[in-house]
């Protein structure tokens, strides 16, 4: 786990994203009964954690999921189980056992493993807690159907989602009342940026995982997913400010390492209740 010293300013730019997203993050607490947040422990989610507990001056006053695949890197539960302990959250593990029972791996196709694994597993989970409203770390600029959601995002009972159809969000007005049996998805982080979440997490001196960063080999990971399907990336960067550096110059997609997201693939799942 690699962090660095805190820096003594915050910059307008980043000052304005968390004050959005606290704002999102209150604004969802206030209106939504039975919420909850995904926690992939990922660089994203992590910095939502952060924020919530901000928002919420220490406290996250909802549940924690992980959606566990049970292909997650060691280092990734590791990293979870530390952290839901030493920030004292209230963690819930949710999983599709049955699939797994019967087999269910990434040689089956990645579409068809993530469907079982991920989507239908966050599904079940979320009916058999009853939760309506889930908070996701998810960003516009991370991939393409994600550009296409909105702060506070309408599904149906299902979970299911239809792209074309999606409320306006303008001059920073939120819809924030809805159709009974609607399930609504909340994404405090959606105009930030990669590099916004880097620099966030080096002022902010959030701990994180360090396959993000070169552990001697000249490779790291630059998103991080389930193991079989998630490749790491030449790179000798070892520090948060050599990250920075990184992305300033980079033309590789951020998730180019993510099997998933090959073809339409991602944009399957999302319409069927994916992340």
């Amino acid at each position: 786990m690699t962090t660095t010293g805190t820096h003594s300013s915050i910059s307008g730019h980043l000052r304005d994203l968390e004050d959005q997203s606290v704002y999102i993050m209150r604004e969802a607490y206030k209106h939504f009964d039975n919420l909850c947040m995904l926690w992939s422990m990922g660089k994203d989610s992590t910095v939502l954690l952060w924020l919530a507990r901000k928002a919420f001056l220490g406290h996250v006053p909802f549940p924690l999921v992980h959606i566990d695949t049970s292909y997650k890197m060691p280092e990734m539960i590791a990293y979870r189980d530390r952290f839901a302990k030493e920030w004292g959250l209230n963690l819930l593990i949710g999983q599709n056992k049955q699939a797994l029972a019967e087999g269910m791996n990434h040689t089956l196709g990645r579409v068809t493993c993530c469907t079982a694994l991920k989507t239908n597993a966050l599904k079940g989970f979320l009916a058999e807690n009853t939760f309506t409203g889930v908070i996701m770390g998810i960003r516009a600029d991370e991939e393409g159907t994600r550009a296409k959601e909105r702060y506070f995002s309408p599904r149906d009972k299902h979970g299911d989602w239809d792209f074309r159809d999606q409320p306006p969000e303008l001059w920073d007005q939120f819809k924030t009342t809805f159709p009974p049996d609607t399930h609504i998805r909340i994404h405090p982080l959606l105009d930030w940026r990669e590099i916004d979440i880097w620099e966030y997490i080096r002022h902010e001196d959030i701990p994180i995982i360090d396959l993000y960063f070169d552990r001697g080999d000249g490779t790291r990971y630059r998103s991080l997913g389930c193991g079989p399907c998630t490749l790491s990336m030449k790179s000798t960067a070892k520090t948060l400010d050599e990250i920075i550096e990184e992305l300033c110059v980079s033309t590789v997609a951020e998730r180019s390492g993510r099997a998933q997201d090959e073809g339409r693939g991602m944009e399957m799942l999302r319409k069927d209740g994916y992340m």
